[in-house]
């Protein structure tokens, strides 16, 4: 069994190497079209176009900490904005979201959320937003433990061409909704207050002839520093009998025609793209300028063990300029 020290050292090693490769949602595609994702790391140096993403200061791809939990900052990023445009999408369609980079030492689950806005999406107060989950995944692969790490939702990002997807559920009520989607980095999260949570936000439209809206939590209640899947040592698999021991954190997820939302997944496809002009997200089908990306097939919950063969890409490397500065930010809350 590795010490506390051994532990220790392990997660420093891995936030220090890949402190540059944090990332941020660059791409959502559905169906034949696709829309570009606000970038904080360039959004210091000019004005971003409209967009479905809400925009948000991480300005080096940094990360809400564990011990902020319960600040605004963890429901859509640091300082998130609505987004102006909401993207059109029919309940039982995918959405694909695409990362810029991701780094392979931030094991951890994946988990997509819905907020009902209750009309405009663009405007709605943010702290107001009840959030029902309807996709996870956790732990895939045991590691050997004694410092080895086993295999974690957000792998299956980097494997698949950094997109991940998640399906809407086809039972949902019609309507402007908030699409929270979040990777938790648990490379550091050994100690309480170190998890990296990395929440991004989308606006969508959703059509359909569905009824259910589940209730939902405010953000600012998903989560606690002490829940079991947020203060998590991924080093000592040894002390685990099953990928199951690790306890995705948040509500259970969401019931649709009584049975619990699908899994999200991340297996590739090839999907082509359409140009869309853009329009305000007051509109019940504003789109942002398409472009070209990669989708990925679903997963059902019954198959939410299963993994992809795909290759592993290597992510672009960024650096963060501003890196000191945005996790010092976090810190304050320690």
């Amino acid at each position: 069994m590795p010490s506390r020290l051994t532990s220790t050292l392990l997660a420093t090693l891995a936030g220090a190497i890949s402190v540059s490769a944090h990332g941020h949602v660059t791409l959502v595609s559905i169906g034949d079209k696709s829309y570009p994702g606000f970038d904080p790391t360039s959004a210091p140096y000019g004005p971003q176009p409209d967009s479905i993403t809400w925009s948000n200061g991480a300005t080096d791809n940094g990360f809400v900490l564990s011990s902020a939990l319960q600040d605004p900052d963890i429901i859509c990023h640091l300082d998130a904005t609505n987004a102006a445009l909401s993207a059109p999408v029919a309940a039982g369609e995918d959405v694909s979201i695409t990362w810029n980079q991701w780094p392979d030492s931030h094991k951890g689950p994946v988990i997509d959320y819905l907020a009902d806005c209750g009309g405009n999406c663009s405007s709605v107060d943010k702290t107001t937003l009840k959030w029902f989950k309807i996709a996870e995944r956790g732990q895939l692969e045991l590691g050997a433990g004694s410092g080895a790490t086993g295999k974690f939702a957000d792998d299956l990002i980097i494997e698949n061409s950094l997109t991940w997807k998640v399906t809407i559920p086809s039972s949902i009520k019609p309507g402007n909704y908030v699409l929270r989607h979040e990777i938790i980095a648990l490379h550091e999260a050994g100690t309480e207050g170190k998890a990296q949570m990395y929440p991004q936000c989308i606006n969508l439209d959703i059509s359909g002839s569905g009824t259910q809206l589940p209730d939902g939590v405010v953000g600012t209640e998903l989560y606690t520093s002490t829940d079991p899947g947020i203060l998590h040592n991924i080093y000592n698999d040894e002390n685990l009998s099953s990928v199951s021991d690790y306890k995705i954190p948040g509500p259970a997820l969401a019931v649709f025609d009584g049975s619990s939302a699908a899994g999200g997944s991340s297996a590739p496809v090839s999907t082509s793209t359409t140009l869309s002009q853009p329009t305000s997200a007051a509109s019940s089908s504003a789109d942002a300028t398409p472009s070209t990306a990669s989708a990925a097939a679903t997963t059902t919950a019954s198959q939410a063990a299963a993994t992809s063969s795909a290759a592993l890409p290597t992510p672009t490397k960024k650096t963060c300029a501003g890196a000191k500065r945005r996790h010092a930010r976090q810190l304050k809350n320690l």
